[in-house]
């Protein structure tokens, strides 16, 4: 057999497997340069094959697109639920903690227990108006431009009230995360707001289902290396875990 043909079977099986290819490990893998497995990436993707991505290749798109509310809700509520129940768990009572906007941080308002002794900063109309039904928790809304696809405002004035906060905790639910990119979203001015509630907390605490692994949103938020955790589900690819921990990341998958 040809071996640059067995190198895409091999590619490919391996994609397959793992969703996701980066050009480091095939080099190292398949005993060939770096030049060689970009330049096989690109004949598969001519073929249709594979798409490639910053550092690697995958099955699909890494530029994802920002679903209506609703149905991303209902794709992904089982998930969801299990990772949002994960990160209200990690709340203590009397912290002040920020909860960004996003259907999964909702569940996770949801999930907090009634009578939890904490001060809440959102900038997502939905969660305040969740936690309103829980008495023991204080609630700082933050005001600025509304964004109709998620219901939560971003913009200069939250921005501003968020200089003036210091909080133990930052749960952020994000469109994309790439290993090497970052953390983003699928709006600028929302990843300012993001960036600024990073400024403003301790800890981030990333909640996420396994799809937004090797996806882009448009905007950036941040490296990383200013994540503490994140809590996922079991579809994490275990290249991915492994990564993630090197990093020195703590790990959640429910």
């Amino acid at each position: 057999m040809n071996p640059s043909v067995k190198r895409h079977q091999l590619i490919l099986q391996q994609l397959e497997n793992q969703g996701h290819v980066g050009v480091l490990d095939l080099s190292t893998a398949l005993q060939v340069s770096t030049v060689t497995i970009r330049k096989d990436l690109q004949l598969l993707e001519d073929k249709g094959l594979l798409i490639r991505s910053h550092g690697g290749a995958t099955l699909e798109s890494v530029y994802s697109k920002e679903p209506p509310p609703d149905e991303e809700e209902a794709l992904s509520a089982a998930r969801e639920v299990a990772i949002a129940a994960a990160g209200a768990q990690l709340i203590q009572p009397h912290e002040s903690v920020i909860m960004a906007a996003g259907t999964i941080l909702l569940a996770m308002a949801r999930a907090l227990p009634p009578h939890l002794p904490i001060t809440v900063i959102t900038p997502a109309l939905t969660i305040g108006l969740e936690l309103l039904q829980h008495p023991e928790i204080e609630v700082l809304q933050l005001g600025g431009y509304l964004r109709h696809s998620s219901s939560s405002v971003t913009g200069p004035h939250a921005e501003q009230v968020l200089t003036q906060i210091a909080c133990s905790k930052l749960f952020l639910g994000v469109d994309g995360i790439d290993l090497d990119f970052g953390l983003t979203t699928t709006s600028i001015s929302e990843a300012h707001l993001h960036q600024q509630m990073i400024r403003s907390a301790q800890q981030i605490i990333v909640l996420a289902d396994s799809s937004k692994f090797g996806k882009r949103g448009f905007s950036r938020i941040c490296g990383l290396d200013q994540v503490h955790r994140i809590i996922t589900d079991k579809g994490i690819s275990r290249q991915d875990a492994k990564r993630l921990e090197e990093q020195g990341i703590a790990l959640t998958v429910v």
